[in-house]
């Protein structure tokens, strides 16, 4: 198949995008060390000094075999629409400020959004919803993100998925959410001091939120705070300090489509977790 240009930049690049050759905002390199298993990955998000390294590691994950071969299958095939474009390919990152007070949780990529842009909630109608309100609560520079190199920036906040490789039918097994799991506590761990909120999207973004701040040493009420959209829960760090999670049901066509989730649910969710991110 032959390379395809970049549809910012004008580069041409192959589907999956090789480490290191210029796609916009790729942490790694072609020397960036690859997690092979579920070891690997807990040995090298172990061990990962900072964000950068942390971000760079995630990227090229191939520790997941049904995953590895779904992500690159589909950004082979590629979705008539988007046949004219490469697709990333790889596992998606987190992104955004390095020292957020708004972290937001979701699932997964999407197999023709995050995964066909490079960047998380980026190429599909959820995201739209998403950067919309949080331009409109004044968290982002901009209300589309259209592409990796496109321009924009968040403003105090970091956007992160429980697992970071597409998976079929949008749903990674419990083996697959597991061996992802320690990514996703280092960078939580990394930005934990500067958080005042996370925001949930979906049940899963939930759940794993508990998981992770749980895993990391945070005090997680008993019994654990049940999902459902608005929905509240305080957890307290070892130090003493609190975090607010806040739960909206995720911005999918699903609910959206059918009224599950309004314009005005997302904005009272996204604008709470603004007014605590932006206070001083």
């Amino acid at each position: 198949m032959p390379d395809l240009p970049h549809p910012l930049t004008g580069q041409p690049f192959p589907s999956p995008v090789p480490p290191g050759t210029g796609w916009p905002d790729d942490p790694a390199t072609a020397h960036t060390p690859v997690a092979e298993d579920a070891d690997d990955v807990s040995r090298v998000a172990t061990t990962a000094a900072d964000l950068p390294a942390l971000t760079a590691a995630v990227s090229v994950c191939r520790a997941c075999d049904r995953l590895v071969a779904w992500r690159e299958g589909v950004a082979r095939t590629k979705r008539a629409s988007f046949a004219t474009e490469p697709y990333w390919g790889r596992p998606v990152t987190g992104w955004g400020s390095d020292s957020p007070r708004v972290l937001v949780m979701g699932l997964a990529p999407a197999a023709n959004g995050g995964n066909r842009t490079g960047r998380i909630f980026t190429g599909d109608r959820s995201g739209d919803w998403l950067f919309a309100y949080l331009h409109r609560v004044g968290l982002a520079n901009q209300p589309t993100s259209v592409h990796a190199g496109d321009g924009l920036r968040l403003v105090r906040t970091r956007m992160v998925a429980a697992v970071r490789c597409a998976p079929p039918d949008n749903k990674p097994t419990t083996t697959e959410r597991d061996t992802c799991a320690p990514w996703l506590e280092r960078e939580v761990a990394l930005v934990q001091e500067s958080l005042r909120v996370v925001v949930c999207l979906g049940s899963f973004g939930w759940a794993a939120a508990l998981r992770t701040f749980a895993a990391i040493g945070y005090d997680v009420p008993r019994p654990r705070p049940r999902f459902g959209h608005g929905a509240e829960g305080v957890l307290t760090a070892p130090d003493g300090r609190t975090l607010l999670l806040l739960a909206s049901y995720h911005p999918s066509q699903q609910n959206t489509f059918t009224g599950k989730l309004t314009e005005p649910m997302l904005d009272a969710v996204l604008g709470r977790a603004a007014a605590l991110a932006l206070e001083d």
